[in-house]
């Protein structure tokens, strides 16, 4: 059990690190669907046949992604708490960014963000092959992404989505490192590191999603 303030912060740290590698690979897939519907299919199709991905990867996404956002409710009630205690009037804005003062918000944003795309498309998928039983193909993935982004109303809440998470990752991306405690010389650049990514990444996204929806009019 994780009892001690640190060790609660540093396994939040780890569990976002950990999502934070699942992210860019994932959006490294999606993004070969601009240039290659065949690369896109093939990659897909490894990922969604591969034993080790579906059995042991995936599970392990599942805990990391319940772990954050579990992890990071208990931390906020611990800080609320911990700040009523300490201030008759707290004035977050003079102690903290905006962002730092609201991963709750933009987390609890993102989360609702998960449970749209596990309904598009992990739902789906476990339907296709262990409800159904259909013959897999190889080649449907491509045309179930782009068959998603048909709707305006789904792309734009995508892009109101990922503009959350890029506010979540700009503060929760950096101080990850610092709550492990990883303050060295390197900081500066693994601060514009985390801040590139947390930008280039989501924006990545919303531009998958508007690329299949204007290709498709």
């Amino acid at each position: 059990m994780i009892t001690s303030s640190i060790a609660r912060k540093v396994a939040m740290a780890l569990s976002g690190l950990f999502l934070v590698v699942f992210l860019g690979q994932h959006f490294t897939i999606n993004f070969t669907s601009v240039f290659s519907e065949n690369t896109f299919n093939e990659l897909s199709h490894f990922m969604g046949t591969n034993p080790v991905v579906q059995f042991i990867f995936q599970p392990i996404l599942m805990f990391g992604v319940v772990f954050h956002f579990v992890m990071g409710f208990v931390l906020e009630i611990q800080n609320r708490s911990a700040r009523a205690g300490q201030y008759g009037t707290y004035k977050g804005s003079a102690n903290a960014s905006w962002m730092s003062r609201n991963m709750i918000l933009t987390g609890a944003v993102v989360l609702s963000f998960l449970g749209l795309h596990l309904y598009d498309f992990w739902i789906p998928e476990m339907n296709y092959k262990y409800v159904e039983f259909i013959p897999e193909d190889p080649t449907r993935y491509y045309d179930e992404l782009v068959h998603k982004f048909h709707s305006p109303i789904r792309v734009g809440l995508y892009a109101v989505s990922f503009g959350f998470l890029a506010l979540h990752l700009v503060h929760g991306f950096g101080s990850s490192f610092q709550s492990m405690g990883l303050n060295n010389k390197y900081t500066p650049a693994i601060k514009t590191f985390t801040k590139i990514f947390a930008i280039a990444i989501p924006t990545g996204f919303v531009f998958i999603a508007l690329f299949h929806h204007l290709k498709a009019l």
